[in-house]
């Protein structure tokens, strides 16, 4: 069955028997990165892209992907980079376990200038697993935006679930955001996309 539109009603439609049969090759899948979500217009985060989510991220039209591991990027992320035109922002912070937790103030500090330069929409966030580092710089982002701290908490441990730190949240409460030059409360790239 499809979906047909007439004069606003919405009803479906029978296929033919002389439709054409969907097969694999004309169908293309969509498989977002681990942990996938919208943080704002234009701002994406995840986990590490894996292959099978390079169609999906093309659908994005990214321009950039704010890559937060100290390991080199694999060379197949390399050249899908390369190939669409998305600059690849690196900032090497250290997978922390608690209680030795070191999160680089000035390393967020560096990322969130990326981040907030529009010019830089669509990018894509990401850490190995989508929840850690990338749940601080998108915390950091939150207080920008001026949301509460039980707000960003909440947000924060939904993708941690149970692996949240009190670390992180921590470093995110202590964040200081008084001395960011540029700190719009919402973005968006409504007029590039």
């Amino acid at each position: 069955m499809t979906l047909d539109s007439y004069n606003g009603d919405v009803h479906t439609v029978p296929q033919s028997e002389n439709s054409p049969i969907d097969t694999d090759k004309d169908r293309e899948l969509f498989v977002p990165p681990l942990n996938f979500a919208m943080v704002d217009n234009g701002i994406f985060r995840s986990g590490f892209p894996e292959p099978v989510s390079f169609s999906f991220l093309q659908s994005l039209r990214l321009r950039s992907i704010i890559y937060l591991c100290p390991e080199p990027y694999p060379e197949v992320n390399v050249e899908f980079a390369k190939s669409n035109g998305i600059h690849v922002f690196q900032f090497g912070i250290e997978r922390c376990k608690e209680p030795f937790v070191n999160i680089p103030d000035q390393v967020i500090r560096e990322a969130l200038q990326v981040l907030l330069d529009t010019e830089n929409h669509p990018v894509l966030i990401h850490c190995k697993s989508g929840k850690h580092r990338t749940g601080c710089l998108v915390g950091c982002v939150r207080k920008i935006q001026r949301w509460c701290l039980s707000s960003i908490f909440d947000e924060y441990q939904r993708f941690a679930a149970s692996k949240a730190r009190i670390s992180d949240q921590r470093f995110m409460e202590l964040f200081d955001i008084s001395n960011l030059r540029h700190s719009p409360l919402s973005f968006s790239c409504s007029k590039r996309c």
